[in-house]
């Protein structure tokens, strides 16, 4: 019943309470859940699946301590290390993504913030790619400032990622070398510049199914509409890399929780896929409408072709 009363009252337009999310969240039939909240997607956003690639385009030597990243430099992790990526090898990965008829190309680099020098080399390769090949360009690089975005978008790169993580209790447990406020101020200074916002989070890191829904409500503040849901993968030499797997009812109630919370948003499969390759197909019917394809930061991603054949075989166009 109260499943059936919370999906009608999103689909009327109405907002879920905290109060009600923590209630959803703690409903016996799961399976009545993923289906309400399949619902919801399939009524307001429709078929489309959204498709993104990434480049690594710098990699490791990171100042900060996130406690699940690879990238960190407090950590010893042995991912490779790397300089700003040439040119050409941004553009013939744009090129392949955009044969491949993903939508979005994102360029990803580690460090706190990204330097200015590197961002005049980003923008001119972003230029060429957008007078080359109908593809829209994303960026995810640190806490960028005003002026940085606005480069950014005048190069013609339309959308920027910053993920807030998890909730603001928790992060400062994962954290300490930046806050959630500084996120958040770098994602309202790529709005004041016309950029559109993509940020989300990481499940799987200790945090509470109350720390989730606060993410979530977090996020619909802020009005984001591209929202990664990454599973954390617990990679050796972090802090987190002891952490136990999620189980398969956690995954999918709490995709199912976003939904409700977000109920026209593209939910983003990104890091951690492999780790749910079982309940992929169910994770999609339950709310997931997008994804990030191709190899991912310092683990390994899907296959771009097998990912669209999978995507139309359950009904989706991409």
């Amino acid at each position: 019943m109260l499943v059936a009363s919370l999906k009608q009252k999103v689909l009327e337009g109405g907002q879920l309470s905290r109060e009600e999310a923590l209630e959803l969240v703690s409903v016996q039939d799961k399976e009545e859940l993923y289906r309400a909240a399949g619902e919801i997607r399939e009524r307001c956003m429709g078929w489309h699946f959204d498709t993104c690639s990434i480049v690594n385009a710098r990699s490791g030597r990171c100042s900060e301590n996130c406690k699940w990243c690879a990238q960190s430099a407090a950590f010893h992790t042995g991912i490779q290390e790397y300089d700003l990526v040439d040119e050409e090898t941004c553009v013939g990965l744009a090129r392949q993504s955009a044969d491949y008829g993903v939508t979005k190309f994102s360029f990803v680099t580690s460090g706190r913030a990204l330097p200015d020098r590197y961002i005049d080399r980003l923008c001119a390769y972003a230029r060429r790619i957008r007078s080359e090949m109908p593809i829209k360009l994303c960026a995810s690089m640190g806490l960028l400032k005003r002026e940085q975005l606005q480069r950014l978008k005048e190069a013609g790169i339309d959308r920027y990622h910053c993920n807030l993580e998890t909730s603001r209790r928790y992060f400062g447990e994962l954290c300490s070398t930046h806050t959630t406020d500084e996120k958040i101020a770098t994602i309202r200074a790529a709005r004041e510049v016309g950029m559109e916002v993509c940020s989300g989070g990481i499940i799987g890191m200790g945090e509470t199914m109350e720390d989730r829904v606060d993410l979530a409500l977090l996020l619909r503040e802020l009005e984001v509409k591209s929202i990664p849901i990454n599973i954390l993968n617990p990679i050796p030499g972090t802090p987190l890399e002891g952490m136990p797997p999620l189980s398969e009812e956690e995954v999918l109630t709490t995709i199912a929780m976003f939904r409700f919370i977000h109920p026209d948003a593209y939910l983003r499969f990104a890091g951690g896929r492999a780790l749910i390759a079982h309940i992929e197909e169910k994770a999609i019917r339950t709310g997931i409408n997008a994804a990030i394809v191709g190899d991912l930061l310092t683990t390994v991603g899907s296959k771009v072709q097998e990912d669209r054949i999978k995507i139309q075989q359950l009904g989706f166009s991409c």
